[in-house]
């Protein structure tokens, strides 16, 4: 018997389940604990990328970042004291940019300050175009053990339509290296791109295939605001064929042993990322670097924190004055911001999730958040009983529409 806590395993993901239902905010345990490190420059800013991403113009500097970083990273200590971090993940930008011996840097450093498990998924983002098979090698030897390239396609036209700086040999190339070096691989693919077909799209995804990765991210191409494809918007093709497109990603990928676990999100047995497992099922995680955002839960309340956005800002607040942080804001989430944001990522789940799981993490009965689930149920965009909650076929499609009843 396990005191007050049930635990039901996600994939390889220990999900605390707390069959207690608090009347308003008292969270009787933690969440897991995440830690996630922005490292925000590129060689080029892609024309669809809305991240928090820079040209790197110039040296990039490196060591004065990485000391922000770990000051960053101190500050953070005291809120999580004790808790053990289940997973690690460098993102960007493109931290491929950065060398092996700095990323060795940041993970002693989030070891040294942090109980960080000894069994922690520790993904790192990479590009094909920054590709080198001894700074792979690198990065294993510092201590990540998961990579996630992004190839985003394969086919030479369609990367210059998006701006990427790898070509199909670079892309091939860095995925075979990264599969011989790491035992856990993902590649990401987009789709819905300028002027492509549905057999265009259907080749990148075969050669992905046959690559054999244990996890594949599959995004359908978006315009999102304040970037040049929002302005100058391309070719795109039309809602009926993006929606085939979507349909033969899915089937391909299951007849392929792929299992559809997040809206974009396909893996092998034991290969799902368990680092945005702990997103999609509301945990903690630390965010540290520029622009990034963390999410902490207290016994009486959870709250989100944003850093600066630009890096010098970031850099020069907590590296120039000994008692500054680099926290643009720290805002306290409300019940509805509770309730809406737990469905925002737990609906990405293909399979759903229990009730118990709302409760143990939100801090409320699952009552709290009846009149949207009713609302999605009657229009079809949701299944549920008294084990599982999950969005239907149709909520699946379009999940926008349904988060929509919860705001």
């Amino acid at each position: 018997m396990r005191d007050a806590a049930d635990y039901r395993a996600v994939d390889g993901l220990a999900a605390a389940v707390v069959p207690v239902r608090p009347l308003d905010g008292g969270l009787t345990a933690p969440p897991p604990l995440s830690l996630y490190a922005h490292i925000p420059w590129c060689a080029r800013k892609c024309p669809y990328c809305d991240f928090n991403s820079h040209e790197s113009r110039g040296d990039i500097p490196v060591a004065r970042y990485l000391d922000a970083l770990e000051r960053d990273l101190e500050r953070l200590v005291p809120q999580v004291w004790g808790r053990e971090v289940g997973s690690i993940f460098i993102g960007g930008g493109t931290p491929s940019l950065f060398p092996a011996e700095a990323i060795d840097r940041l993970l002693t450093s989030a070891r040294t300050l942090l109980r960080v498990s000894p069994l922690a998924e520790v993904t790192l983002e990479a590009n094909p175009g920054s590709f080198e098979v001894a700074r792979f090698r690198g990065y294993r030897d510092a201590g990540v053990n998961r990579l996630s390239l992004g190839i985003q396609s394969f086919d030479p036209a369609h990367l210059r339509a998006l701006g990427r700086i790898h070509g199909r040999d670079e892309a091939l190339a860095a995925a075979e290296a990264a599969l011989g070096l790491f035992d856990q691989v993902n590649l990401d693919l987009m789709y819905a791109l300028p002027g492509q077909s549905l057999d265009a799209a259907r080749r990148d995804l075969d050669t992905a295939i046959r690559l054999a990765p244990g996890h594949l991210s599959a995004y359908h191409l978006t315009l999102e605001p304040n970037t040049p494809f929002a302005t100058q918007p391309p070719d795109l093709p039309d809602d009926d064929l993006a929606a085939d497109m979507q349909r033969m990603v899915e089937d391909r990928l299951g007849a392929a042993g792929y299992r559809h676990y997040e809206t974009s999100a396909f893996a092998r047995d034991g290969q799902t990322c368990r680092h945005n497992l702990n997103y999609w099922t509301f945990g903690d995680y630390l965010g540290i670097g520029a622009g990034a955002h963390a999410k902490l839960s207290f016994h009486d309340r959870i709250e989100r924190q944003a850093r600066f956005k630009h890096p010098r800002q970031y850099m020069d607040a907590l590296l120039d004055s000994p008692e500054a942080d680099a926290v643009a804001e720290t805002r306290v989430l409300t019940r509805a911001d509770r309730v809406f944001e737990f469905m925002m990522n737990a609906l990405r789940l293909t399979e759903g999730f229990d009730p118990r799981l709302f409760e143990a993490r939100v801090g409320l009965s699952i009552a709290a958040a009846e009149p949207g689930l009713a609302r999605a149920e009657r229009r079809g965009l949701l299944e549920r009983d008294l084990a599982n909650i999950r969005p239907s076929e149709h909520g699946r499609r379009f999940l926008n529409e349904l988060l929509q009843g919860f705001l």
